[in-house]
């Protein structure tokens, strides 16, 4: 995770100039559909703060973290809330969010560790929370471009929710990436519903 931080520390402006005002609220209301009005959401690795502004601009109560302090820093600024500093593994949160919005973030996890952090989610949701997350599209794990990546496919992440049995399947579907000049690229999608 080390060098994954470093690297979004180094290139923090790049990357939320590539990603903060892309059209994206397609994927974002079909997350909010499962929730009711004002539902408490956490923004787990925020990034830029896209979603968290969107989800409060909706009326959702919504807190927001990230291992990247340069990330925390203007992710703060463009939301107007303060986002916290935190890695996925430290998550310790008991029944406090009735949704969990992990977009492009938990990929950064090593497959045994995302094991750990997904269920550390289980137990944060109220119950029957909800969890949206989104993977590269493929089987590959290990370092690219200064960051480590656990890619998905169906069947990978099949086998990784069977291992750790505390969710059920509400969608999973595929899609490209938004980014100019990155359509060619594929995404998993998931939502997850907290048994």
């Amino acid at each position: 995770m080390d060098d994954t931080l470093q690297y979004y520390n180094q290139h923090a402006k790049a990357y939320v100039d590539s990603t903060r005002d892309v059209e994206f609220s397609q994927t974002q209301e079909r997350f909010l559909q499962y929730l009711e009005p004002g539902a408490r959401i956490l923004d787990f690795g925020c990034g830029s703060g896209r979603d968290t502004k969107y989800f409060r601009n909706r009326g959702f109560q919504v807190e927001a973290v990230d291992g990247s302090a340069e990330f925390v820093r203007i992710a703060s600024e463009y939301t107007g809330i303060n986002v916290r500093r935190m890695l996925f593994q430290d998550l310790d949160e008991v029944e406090r969010y009735d949704g969990i919005w992990a977009c492009s973030s938990i990929l950064h996890l090593p497959c045994a560790e995302l094991e750990e952090v997904l269920g550390k989610m289980a137990r944060a949701l109220r119950r029957r929370g909800i969890v949206y997350t989104s993977f590269k599209y493929g089987t590959e794990e290990g370092g690219r471009s200064g960051r480590y990546f656990t890619n998905m496919t169906e069947a990978k992440m099949a086998g990784l929710l069977e291992r750790i049995s505390v969710y059920d399947v509400e969608e999973m579907w595929v899609t490209f990436d938004v980014r100019p000049g990155r359509g060619d690229e594929r995404w998993l999608n998931m939502i997850l519903r907290k048994r």
